[in-house]
């Protein structure tokens, strides 16, 4: 990885987009490596939580532009292939088929692609010092990366209307109480109190924790027998591991369980 810092701590695989004196806008080469990199976590049995942050004074800022002006979109031979999502589309179906929970710490900046990108991710949680725009239509452009399906869900309709077709900024406060994100966290302690939350998920049972983010994943756009039916089937899968046996004498005996994943 060129432009991503991996690390692996506690269950925790951080990847830590490294771009900062652009930063964190995505060119081709970070665009694929975000996409291998959660393909790789997703793959890897020691990894149980996934976090996406920024280094430097941005999470990222979307696409590279100054990279991008440089070649006609249209006329490039990259836009003509068959390949209808494009990395935006193959980087949003990552995150949210990634069987592991993938949360976003937002240090800084998120614009267009880059906001997309935290709102893919599982939980958001912001730094006080950190905002975050659509900002696609400043720049003459409609947005990408999901942005039309996720943020509808989390804010509704007629305020993602607002916030895309307006472009402006939104702020930690005003993202905090239109459910953009799960918390806000003082910048000089922000990555230490995301890892917290992190490493807290990460201890859960991993089979219990990828079967609740499918089914989370697949509600909005599934009618209630259906999830009911998704739901059944995967509690009796839970009941045959051991982790559920071991929840059990956990709470019986008034200790804190040890999760392990079989």
């Amino acid at each position: 990885m060129d432009h991503i810092i991996v690390e692996t701590k506690d269950g925790v695989r951080t990847l830590t987009l490294n771009r900062p004196e652009r930063l964190n806008a995505v060119n081709d080469k970070l665009s694929s490596e975000i996409i291998l990199a959660i393909k790789e976590a997703s793959a890897d049995d020691e990894v149980r939580i996934i976090v996406i942050t920024g280094s430097g004074r941005g999470f990222c800022a979307g696409l590279d532009l100054k990279d991008y002006a440089k070649r006609n979109p249209v006329a490039d031979s990259r836009y003509k292939k068959l390949d209808e999502l494009g990395w935006v589309g193959h980087q949003a179906l990552g995150i949210v088929q990634c069987d592991k929970p993938v949360i976003a710490a937002i240090n800084g900046i998120a614009a267009g692609a880059g906001f997309a990108l935290a709102l893919a991710c599982d939980m958001r949680f912001m730094s006080a010092d950190a905002r975050v725009t659509a900002g696609y239509i400043r720049r003459g452009l409609s947005p990408d990366a999901g942005m039309t399906y996720f943020l509808p869900r989390l804010v509704g309709q007629a305020k993602a209307a607002e916030l895309i077709l307006t472009g402006r900024d939104i702020y930690p406060q005003e993202a905090e109480r239109i459910g953009l994100v799960n918390g806000i966290f003082p910048g000089d302690e922000f990555q230490e109190q995301v890892m917290n939350v992190a490493r807290e998920l990460a201890a859960g049972p991993p089979v219990a924790m990828t079967l609740s983010k499918k089914l989370l994943t697949a509600s909005p756009d599934t009618d209630l027998t259906t999830i009911l039916k998704k739901e059944y089937a995967f509690i009796k899968q839970c009941f045959g591991t051991k982790d559920v046996q071991e929840g059990v004498q956990a709470f019986a005996e008034k200790r804190k369980p040890v999760f392990r994943g079989e």
